[in-house]
């Protein structure tokens, strides 16, 4: 299945720079083998190609389900599906772990409502700290 059968555009792609550091996080140096530009590209190929095969059958879940919200539960049933079932325990166990780094996000809470100042008080203490920084520069 190709970009073309759902209306894709070929210029899908991941972070290159990206994809080479999770291949040399697998691949060490000192194991000897390299991975060659070639084959980054294709793996490229490859992960953008499964990503749209996947969503692809997620949305058809979701619609069936009358749906306007692709959700893991539909992710998981798209892997199922199309013969990746091995895949939904890492699947879940990634969705698990985005979940606690969003709660830990939300926890850092608003510097401003932290501050315990107003944001005049704030204004005028950012004044003061860049005046001083150009006296410093000067």
């Amino acid at each position: 299945m190709s970009d073309h059968e759902y209306g894709g555009n070929d210029d899908l792609s991941l972070p290159k720079a990206t994809v080479q550091k999770i291949v040399s996080e697998i691949l060490p140096a000192s194991s000897g083998v390299s991975f060659s530009k070639d084959a980054r590209d294709l793996l490229i190929e490859c992960c953008v190609e499964f990503i749209t095969l996947v969503s692809s059958e997620a949305n058809e879940i979701s619609e069936k389900e009358a749906k306007k919200t692709i959700a893991c539960d539909h992710i998981t049933k798209a892997l199922e599906t199309l013969g990746f079932s091995d895949y939904i325990p890492a699947v879940l166990d990634a969705a698990a772990q985005h979940k606690e780094t969003q709660k830990v996000r939300e926890k850092r809470g608003n510097k401003f409502e932290e501050s315990g100042m107003t944001l005049e008080e704030l204004e005028e203490l950012q004044r003061q700290q860049f005046e001083a920084a150009r006296e410093r520069h000067a």
